[in-house]
């Protein structure tokens, strides 16, 4: 994959074009972009911190999910200085606007989780039972009309 890829990605056609839902399981689908995004969702973070949070995802695959989320312009990675400078990822505006779907997985999966009897990750590094804080406004014009709050996310 190119390191530098541009925005879309290409390396990761969409199978179905013109298919929203193709569309947007290309940019945020995989086993990690959702709770990647989910805790860029709670602020920035090294590379390294990503690194200790998702202790089963090997370097290589967290790289490559990142870079993916880069290239769709979902996530932005800030180089804080020369090499060997820690790297600083966060989520991009156009970011924000994915996470009313990431909450609403994560509220889905807690009740999955009860039906199935399953048990939420008593780590807090690694869990993600916390709910996403969400802005009620955006200045960007384009991205006002997505306001959100969780509360309205909550399966009964």
């Amino acid at each position: 994959m190119d390191k530098k890829a541009p925005a879309g990605n290409p390396s990761r056609p969409n199978p179905l074009p013109g298919c929203p839902m193709a569309a947007a399981f290309a940019a945020i689908g995989g086993k990690w972009k959702l709770t990647l995004l989910y805790w860029l969702a709670h602020g920035e973070s090294h590379f390294a911190g990503l690194r200790r949070r998702s202790a089963p995802i090997t370097p290589k695959v967290l790289a490559e999910q990142l870079r993916e989320l880069e290239a769709d312009g979902l996530v932005e990675r800030v180089e804080t200085g020369p090499v060997p400078a820690p790297v600083i990822y966060r989520l991009t505006a156009y970011g924000t606007t994915v996470l009313p779907v990431v909450e609403g997985v994560r509220v889905w999966g807690e009740t999955h989780l009860r039906r199935t009897r399953g048990e939420l990750a008593p780590d807090a590094a690694m869990g993600c039972a916390n709910s996403i804080a969400q802005p009620t406004s955006r200045p960007d014009s384009e991205l006002a009309a997505h306001t959100w709050r969780s509360d309205s996310m909550r399966l009964s």
